[in-house]
Protein backbone atom coordinates (compact mmCIF):
# COMPACT_ATOMS: atom_id res chain seq x y z
CA UNK A 1 0.00 0.00 0.00
CA UNK A 2 0.98 3.56 -1.18
CA UNK A 3 1.27 6.44 2.25
CA UNK A 4 -2.18 7.36 0.92
CA UNK A 5 -3.84 4.13 1.44
CA UNK A 6 -2.03 3.38 4.64
CA UNK A 7 -3.18 6.89 5.96
CA UNK A 8 -7.00 5.89 5.35
CA UNK A 9 -5.99 3.11 8.04
CA UNK A 10 -5.62 4.99 10.87
CA UNK A 11 -6.13 8.47 10.54
CA UNK A 12 -9.09 10.86 11.46
CA UNK A 13 -8.64 14.26 9.67
CA UNK A 14 -9.98 17.45 10.43
CA UNK A 15 -12.90 18.83 8.77
CA UNK A 16 -13.78 15.71 6.89
CA UNK A 17 -16.88 13.57 6.23
CA UNK A 18 -14.54 10.22 5.38
CA UNK A 19 -17.43 8.05 4.18
CA UNK A 20 -17.65 10.57 1.18
CA UNK A 21 -14.23 11.56 0.91
CA UNK A 22 -11.42 10.98 -1.50
CA UNK A 23 -8.54 9.99 -1.24
CA UNK A 24 -5.73 11.73 -0.12
CA UNK A 25 -2.76 13.19 -1.90
CA UNK A 26 0.18 12.19 0.93
CA UNK A 27 2.98 14.99 1.02
CA UNK A 28 6.39 13.77 1.02
CA UNK A 29 8.45 17.34 0.75
CA UNK A 30 8.05 20.87 0.41
CA UNK A 31 10.22 23.91 -0.96
CA UNK A 32 9.05 27.53 -0.91
CA UNK A 33 6.08 27.68 -2.72
CA UNK A 34 5.74 23.82 -3.35
CA UNK A 35 4.75 20.34 -2.03
CA UNK A 36 5.51 17.41 -3.78
CA UNK A 37 3.54 14.46 -3.04
CA UNK A 38 4.86 10.48 -2.81
CA UNK A 39 3.57 9.87 -6.56
CA UNK A 40 5.90 13.18 -7.62
CA UNK A 41 3.09 15.38 -8.60
CA UNK A 42 4.12 19.02 -8.02
CA UNK A 43 1.65 21.44 -6.29
CA UNK A 44 1.82 24.95 -5.55
CA UNK A 45 0.64 26.15 -1.91
CA UNK A 46 -1.44 29.13 -2.91
CA UNK A 47 -3.15 29.27 0.29
CA UNK A 48 0.27 28.76 2.64
CA UNK A 49 -1.17 25.35 4.08
CA UNK A 50 -4.14 27.46 6.03
CA UNK A 51 -2.26 30.55 6.19
CA UNK A 52 0.82 29.66 8.17
CA UNK A 53 3.76 29.40 5.91
CA UNK A 54 4.24 33.36 4.75
CA UNK A 55 8.08 32.52 3.94
CA UNK A 56 7.75 29.40 2.47
CA UNK A 57 8.39 25.59 3.34
CA UNK A 58 11.34 24.36 4.34
CA UNK A 59 12.53 27.79 4.71
CA UNK A 60 16.61 27.51 5.75
CA UNK A 61 16.25 30.74 8.07
CA UNK A 62 13.54 29.47 10.23
CA UNK A 63 14.90 25.64 10.28
CA UNK A 64 19.08 26.58 11.13
CA UNK A 65 16.90 28.87 14.30
CA UNK A 66 15.37 25.99 15.11
CA UNK A 67 18.24 23.20 14.88
CA UNK A 68 20.56 25.55 16.57
CA UNK A 69 17.58 25.65 19.50
CA UNK A 70 17.40 22.24 19.56
CA UNK A 71 21.23 21.92 20.33
CA UNK A 72 20.82 24.28 23.27
CA UNK A 73 17.78 23.53 25.29
CA UNK A 74 14.68 21.92 23.67
CA UNK A 75 11.85 22.93 26.21
CA UNK A 76 10.95 24.14 29.94
CA UNK A 77 8.05 24.20 31.86
CA UNK A 78 7.09 27.85 31.96
CA UNK A 79 5.22 27.62 34.98
CA UNK A 80 7.53 28.81 37.72
CA UNK A 81 10.56 29.30 35.06
CA UNK A 82 11.53 31.52 31.91
CA UNK A 83 14.40 31.32 29.27
CA UNK A 84 15.81 33.69 27.08
CA UNK A 85 14.00 32.88 23.68
CA UNK A 86 10.76 33.56 25.30
CA UNK A 87 12.16 36.84 26.94
CA UNK A 88 13.34 38.05 23.16
CA UNK A 89 10.63 36.70 21.34
CA UNK A 90 8.21 38.71 24.41
CA UNK A 91 10.03 41.79 23.70
CA UNK A 92 10.28 41.59 20.05
CA UNK A 93 6.36 41.45 19.92
CA UNK A 94 6.05 44.10 22.47
CA UNK A 95 8.33 46.44 20.15
CA UNK A 96 5.42 45.56 16.36
CA UNK A 97 2.72 45.33 18.45
CA UNK A 98 0.14 48.31 19.01
CA UNK A 99 1.61 50.10 21.92
CA UNK A 100 -1.09 49.66 24.43
CA UNK A 101 -0.12 45.97 24.37
CA UNK A 102 2.46 45.83 27.33
CA UNK A 103 1.67 41.92 28.69
CA UNK A 104 1.96 38.45 26.92
CA UNK A 105 0.61 35.04 27.39
CA UNK A 106 1.89 32.33 25.52
CA UNK A 107 -0.60 29.13 24.56
CA UNK A 108 -0.29 26.27 21.43
CA UNK A 109 -2.73 27.41 18.60
CA UNK A 110 -4.95 30.03 17.38
CA UNK A 111 -8.39 28.31 19.09
CA UNK A 112 -6.59 28.02 22.65
CA UNK A 113 -5.19 32.21 22.16
CA UNK A 114 -8.52 33.04 21.91
CA UNK A 115 -9.93 30.84 24.54
CA UNK A 116 -7.35 32.37 27.04
CA UNK A 117 -8.61 35.98 25.40
CA UNK A 118 -12.83 34.75 26.43
CA UNK A 119 -11.34 33.23 30.01
CA UNK A 120 -9.22 36.68 30.89
CA UNK A 121 -12.42 38.59 29.28
CA UNK A 122 -14.81 37.24 31.98
CA UNK A 123 -12.54 36.59 34.74
CA UNK A 124 -11.15 40.40 35.03
CA UNK A 125 -14.98 41.04 35.92
CA UNK A 126 -15.63 38.14 38.15
CA UNK A 127 -12.20 39.31 40.41
CA UNK A 128 -13.29 42.77 40.54
CA UNK A 129 -17.22 41.66 42.16
CA UNK A 130 -18.70 42.72 38.44
CA UNK A 131 -20.12 39.65 37.15
CA UNK A 132 -20.77 39.33 33.29
CA UNK A 133 -21.43 36.03 31.49
CA UNK A 134 -21.77 37.05 28.40
CA UNK A 135 -19.42 38.17 24.40
CA UNK A 136 -20.64 39.89 21.54
CA UNK A 137 -19.19 38.03 18.44
CA UNK A 138 -19.54 38.51 14.85
CA UNK A 139 -22.28 36.71 12.63
CA UNK A 140 -20.63 34.53 10.39
CA UNK A 141 -17.34 34.36 12.43
CA UNK A 142 -14.81 31.75 12.87
CA UNK A 143 -12.18 31.88 16.39
CA UNK A 144 -11.61 28.04 16.57
CA UNK A 145 -13.07 24.84 17.89
CA UNK A 146 -12.58 24.71 21.60
CA UNK A 147 -15.40 25.52 23.91
CA UNK A 148 -14.89 28.77 24.18
CA UNK A 149 -14.07 30.04 20.57
CA UNK A 150 -15.98 27.48 19.01
CA UNK A 151 -18.86 29.83 21.25
CA UNK A 152 -18.04 32.78 20.10
CA UNK A 153 -17.75 31.16 16.15
CA UNK A 154 -20.97 31.89 14.31
CA UNK A 155 -20.76 29.32 11.40
CA UNK A 156 -23.30 26.93 12.64
CA UNK A 157 -22.93 23.30 11.35
CA UNK A 158 -19.18 23.84 13.53
CA UNK A 159 -21.54 24.21 16.98
CA UNK A 160 -24.85 22.65 16.47
CA UNK A 161 -23.91 19.77 18.36
CA UNK A 162 -22.66 21.67 21.01
CA UNK A 163 -25.23 24.77 21.13
CA UNK A 164 -26.80 23.67 24.70
CA UNK A 165 -23.06 23.61 26.16
CA UNK A 166 -21.77 27.02 25.19
CA UNK A 167 -20.94 30.43 26.64
CA UNK A 168 -23.79 32.92 25.69
CA UNK A 169 -22.75 34.87 23.12
CA UNK A 170 -25.01 37.91 21.33
CA UNK A 171 -23.91 38.31 17.24
CA UNK A 172 -23.55 41.84 15.23
CA UNK A 173 -24.07 42.16 11.81
CA UNK A 174 -20.49 41.94 9.70
CA UNK A 175 -20.43 45.81 8.96
CA UNK A 176 -19.20 45.52 5.46
CA UNK A 177 -20.43 48.44 2.97
CA UNK A 178 -24.04 49.51 3.44
CA UNK A 179 -24.32 47.85 6.73
CA UNK A 180 -22.48 49.54 8.84
CA UNK A 181 -24.89 51.61 10.48
CA UNK A 182 -27.17 48.91 11.15
CA UNK A 183 -24.15 46.98 12.86
CA UNK A 184 -23.30 49.99 14.90
CA UNK A 185 -26.67 50.63 16.15
CA UNK A 186 -26.80 47.17 17.35
CA UNK A 187 -24.13 46.93 18.74
CA UNK A 188 -25.16 49.93 20.79
CA UNK A 189 -28.43 48.35 21.49
CA UNK A 190 -26.61 45.16 23.17
CA UNK A 191 -24.22 46.85 25.36
CA UNK A 192 -26.80 49.07 27.62
CA UNK A 193 -27.22 46.01 28.93
CA UNK A 194 -24.05 45.82 31.02
CA UNK A 195 -24.26 41.87 30.78
CA UNK A 196 -21.15 41.76 28.12
CA UNK A 197 -17.37 41.30 29.27
CA UNK A 198 -16.04 41.37 25.39
CA UNK A 199 -16.49 42.15 21.81
CA UNK A 200 -14.38 39.95 19.65
CA UNK A 201 -13.67 40.43 15.70
CA UNK A 202 -11.64 39.36 12.77
CA UNK A 203 -10.13 42.65 12.38
CA UNK A 204 -11.07 43.48 8.49
CA UNK A 205 -11.00 39.95 7.14
CA UNK A 206 -13.44 37.70 8.19
CA UNK A 207 -11.42 34.20 6.60
CA UNK A 208 -13.52 31.34 7.17
CA UNK A 209 -16.73 33.16 6.03
CA UNK A 210 -15.24 33.56 2.80
CA UNK A 211 -12.65 36.15 3.21
CA UNK A 212 -15.69 38.78 3.67
CA UNK A 213 -13.91 42.17 4.56
CA UNK A 214 -15.31 45.38 5.57
CA UNK A 215 -13.63 49.18 6.47
CA UNK A 216 -11.13 50.07 9.66
CA UNK A 217 -13.14 53.29 9.68
CA UNK A 218 -16.49 51.49 11.19
CA UNK A 219 -14.10 48.98 13.53
CA UNK A 220 -13.04 52.02 14.75
CA UNK A 221 -16.33 53.18 15.63
CA UNK A 222 -17.46 49.75 17.55
CA UNK A 223 -14.21 49.78 19.51
CA UNK A 224 -15.06 53.35 20.34
CA UNK A 225 -18.28 52.45 21.58
CA UNK A 226 -17.05 49.30 23.62
CA UNK A 227 -14.35 51.74 25.23
CA UNK A 228 -17.50 54.25 26.34
CA UNK A 229 -19.23 51.08 27.91
CA UNK A 230 -16.36 49.08 29.78
CA UNK A 231 -16.48 46.22 27.41
CA UNK A 232 -13.10 44.77 26.11
CA UNK A 233 -12.07 44.11 22.87
CA UNK A 234 -10.45 41.21 21.28
CA UNK A 235 -8.60 41.17 18.13
CA UNK A 236 -8.63 37.52 16.67
CA UNK A 237 -5.49 38.42 14.41
CA UNK A 238 -4.88 34.49 14.17
CA UNK A 239 -5.06 34.67 10.18
CA UNK A 240 -4.56 38.81 9.43
CA UNK A 241 -1.40 38.50 11.60
CA UNK A 242 2.28 39.06 10.49
CA UNK A 243 1.73 40.56 7.03
CA UNK A 244 -1.31 38.87 5.38
CA UNK A 245 -3.21 42.23 5.13
CA UNK A 246 -0.64 44.73 3.82
CA UNK A 247 0.30 45.73 7.08
CA UNK A 248 2.23 43.89 10.34
CA UNK A 249 -1.32 43.56 12.08
CA UNK A 250 -4.98 44.20 10.95
CA UNK A 251 -5.17 46.51 13.45
CA UNK A 252 -2.04 48.56 12.35
CA UNK A 253 -5.50 50.16 9.97
CA UNK A 254 -6.79 51.22 13.32
CA UNK A 255 -6.89 54.65 15.20
CA UNK A 256 -8.51 52.97 18.62
CA UNK A 257 -6.29 49.61 19.52
CA UNK A 258 -7.76 46.75 21.08
CA UNK A 259 -7.26 45.64 24.24
CA UNK A 260 -6.57 42.11 23.43
CA UNK A 261 -5.30 40.32 20.68
CA UNK A 262 -4.74 36.80 19.55
CA UNK A 263 -1.60 35.68 17.55
CA UNK A 264 -0.74 32.15 15.49
CA UNK A 265 -0.37 30.61 12.12
CA UNK A 266 2.46 32.59 10.63
CA UNK A 267 3.67 33.20 14.33
CA UNK A 268 6.42 30.49 13.70
CA UNK A 269 6.39 30.76 10.42
CA UNK A 270 4.58 27.37 9.86
CA UNK A 271 6.75 25.31 11.93
CA UNK A 272 6.39 24.90 15.09
CA UNK A 273 2.78 25.01 16.89
CA UNK A 274 2.72 28.09 18.88
CA UNK A 275 0.30 30.96 19.73
CA UNK A 276 -0.24 34.10 22.05
CA UNK A 277 -2.58 36.26 23.45
CA UNK A 278 -1.48 40.03 24.12
CA UNK A 279 -3.17 42.21 27.49
CA UNK A 280 -3.37 46.08 27.91
CA UNK A 281 -1.65 46.69 31.56
CA UNK A 282 -5.21 47.62 33.10
CA UNK A 283 -6.28 43.75 32.31
CA UNK A 284 -3.09 42.47 34.13
CA UNK A 285 -3.41 44.35 37.13
CA UNK A 286 -7.02 42.67 37.37
CA UNK A 287 -5.31 39.99 38.21
CA UNK A 288 -2.28 41.35 40.04
CA UNK A 289 -3.90 40.81 43.46
CA UNK A 290 -2.43 39.33 47.35
CA UNK A 291 -5.44 36.79 46.50
CA UNK A 292 -4.35 34.14 45.09
CA UNK A 293 -7.67 32.91 43.77
CA UNK A 294 -7.75 36.24 41.60
CA UNK A 295 -4.63 34.86 39.70
CA UNK A 296 -4.96 33.20 35.66
CA UNK A 297 -5.29 29.69 36.36
CA UNK A 298 -4.68 28.59 32.80
CA UNK A 299 -1.74 27.12 31.14
CA UNK A 300 -0.56 24.78 28.41
CA UNK A 301 2.24 21.80 28.88
CA UNK A 302 4.15 23.06 26.17
CA UNK A 303 3.50 27.06 26.85
CA UNK A 304 6.25 29.03 25.68
CA UNK A 305 8.46 26.39 24.08
CA UNK A 306 11.80 27.46 23.40
CA UNK A 307 12.28 25.95 20.08
CA UNK A 308 8.74 27.77 18.99
CA UNK A 309 10.30 31.01 20.21
CA UNK A 310 13.48 30.47 18.19
CA UNK A 311 11.22 29.74 15.36
CA UNK A 312 8.69 33.07 16.05
CA UNK A 313 11.95 34.99 15.94
CA UNK A 314 13.45 33.63 12.89
CA UNK A 315 9.86 34.26 11.11
CA UNK A 316 9.35 37.91 12.44
CA UNK A 317 12.94 39.06 11.56
CA UNK A 318 12.38 37.43 7.82
CA UNK A 319 8.64 39.32 8.17
CA UNK A 320 11.16 43.02 9.14
CA UNK A 321 13.52 42.31 5.85
CA UNK A 322 13.13 44.25 2.93
CA UNK A 323 12.82 41.53 0.41
CA UNK A 324 9.66 39.98 2.36
CA UNK A 325 7.55 43.60 2.49
CA UNK A 326 8.55 43.82 -1.28
CA UNK A 327 7.02 40.53 -1.92
CA UNK A 328 3.79 41.53 0.01
CA UNK A 329 3.26 44.58 -1.96
CA UNK A 330 4.11 42.33 -5.40
CA UNK A 331 1.53 40.39 -4.70
CA UNK A 332 -0.57 42.72 -3.84
CA UNK A 333 -0.49 44.37 -7.21
CA UNK A 334 -0.34 41.44 -9.24
CA UNK A 335 -3.79 40.87 -7.22
CA UNK A 336 -5.23 44.34 -8.24
CA UNK A 337 -3.96 43.16 -12.27
CA UNK A 338 -5.76 39.75 -12.26
CA UNK A 339 -8.80 41.43 -10.99
CA UNK A 340 -9.03 44.36 -13.27
CA UNK A 341 -8.89 41.15 -15.85
CA UNK A 342 -11.55 38.92 -14.42
CA UNK A 343 -14.09 41.48 -13.08
CA UNK A 344 -16.07 41.38 -15.68
CA UNK A 345 -15.86 37.59 -16.12
CA UNK A 346 -20.20 36.64 -16.72
CA UNK A 347 -19.15 33.82 -13.70
CA UNK A 348 -17.68 36.45 -10.97
CA UNK A 349 -20.46 38.39 -9.17
CA UNK A 350 -17.66 39.97 -6.74
CA UNK A 351 -13.97 40.49 -6.07
CA UNK A 352 -12.12 41.78 -3.06
CA UNK A 353 -8.22 42.39 -2.13
CA UNK A 354 -6.47 43.21 1.12
CA UNK A 355 -2.71 42.80 0.82
CA UNK A 356 -2.30 39.27 -0.24
CA UNK A 357 -5.29 37.95 0.49
CA UNK A 358 -7.74 37.77 -3.07
CA UNK A 359 -11.22 36.38 -3.18
CA UNK A 360 -13.33 35.60 -5.85
CA UNK A 361 -17.25 34.85 -5.83
CA UNK A 362 -18.60 32.99 -8.06
CA UNK A 363 -22.18 33.49 -9.31
CA UNK A 364 -24.72 30.59 -8.64
CA UNK A 365 -28.46 30.23 -9.03
CA UNK A 366 -29.01 28.86 -5.35
CA UNK A 367 -27.34 29.40 -2.05
CA UNK A 368 -24.21 27.29 -1.75
CA UNK A 369 -22.98 25.37 0.96
CA UNK A 370 -20.15 25.57 2.42
CA UNK A 371 -19.26 22.23 2.05
CA UNK A 372 -21.34 21.75 -1.33
CA UNK A 373 -21.36 20.71 -4.78
CA UNK A 374 -19.80 23.66 -6.38
CA UNK A 375 -17.25 23.89 -3.41
CA UNK A 376 -16.25 19.85 -4.00
CA UNK A 377 -16.39 19.93 -7.63
CA UNK A 378 -13.84 23.44 -7.57
CA UNK A 379 -11.81 22.07 -4.62
CA UNK A 380 -11.03 18.39 -6.65
CA UNK A 381 -10.27 20.57 -10.11
CA UNK A 382 -7.44 22.85 -8.22
CA UNK A 383 -5.90 19.69 -7.20
CA UNK A 384 -5.76 18.02 -9.92
CA UNK A 385 -4.20 21.07 -11.72
CA UNK A 386 -1.57 20.90 -9.30
CA UNK A 387 -2.82 24.13 -7.25
CA UNK A 388 -4.01 23.52 -3.62
CA UNK A 389 -6.87 26.06 -2.94
CA UNK A 390 -9.29 25.37 -0.70
CA UNK A 391 -12.97 27.06 -1.57
CA UNK A 392 -15.33 27.87 0.98
CA UNK A 393 -19.21 27.81 -0.62
CA UNK A 394 -18.95 29.51 -3.84
CA UNK A 395 -15.70 31.62 -2.77
CA UNK A 396 -12.52 31.40 -4.58
CA UNK A 397 -9.62 32.58 -2.32
CA UNK A 398 -5.88 33.08 -2.73
CA UNK A 399 -3.23 33.93 0.49
CA UNK A 400 -0.23 32.61 -1.14
CA UNK A 401 3.43 32.15 0.99
CA UNK A 402 4.91 35.63 0.48
CA UNK A 403 7.80 34.30 -1.99
CA UNK A 404 5.82 32.62 -4.57
CA UNK A 405 7.22 33.73 -7.92
CA UNK A 406 5.11 35.60 -10.27
CA UNK A 407 5.03 32.31 -12.82
CA UNK A 408 3.64 30.45 -9.98
CA UNK A 409 1.29 33.27 -9.35
CA UNK A 410 0.40 33.31 -12.75
CA UNK A 411 -0.46 29.82 -13.13
CA UNK A 412 -2.95 29.69 -10.26
CA UNK A 413 -5.15 32.96 -11.70
CA UNK A 414 -4.78 30.47 -15.21
CA UNK A 415 -6.02 27.86 -13.24
CA UNK A 416 -8.83 29.69 -11.66
CA UNK A 417 -9.74 31.36 -14.96
CA UNK A 418 -10.30 27.39 -16.42
CA UNK A 419 -12.12 26.33 -13.14
CA UNK A 420 -14.95 29.26 -14.12
CA UNK A 421 -15.61 27.44 -17.44
CA UNK A 422 -16.76 24.68 -15.13
CA UNK A 423 -18.88 25.58 -12.97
Amino acid sequence: MNLSERDLLYNWHPYTQHKTASIFPAIVKGKDALLWDENGMEYIDAIASWWVNPYGHSNQVIADAIYKQLTTLEHVLFGGFTHDKAVELSEKLIAILPSNQKKIFYSDNGSTAVEVAIKVALQFFYNKGNKRTKIIAFEDAFHGDTFGAMAASGISFYTQAFSDSLLEVVRVPVPTAGNEEKALQILKGHLETNEFAAFIFEPLVLGAAGMVMYQPEVLDKMIAICNNNNVFTIADEVMTGFGKTGKTFATDYLINKPDMMCLSKALTGGTIPMAITTFTQEIFDGFYDDDVNKALFHGHTFTANPTGCAAALASISLLQTNEMQDNIQRINQSHLAFESKINNHPKVKTTRILGVIFALEVKTENEESYYGTMRNKLYNFFIEKGVILRPVGNIIYILPPYIITDNQLQKVYQTIENALEIV
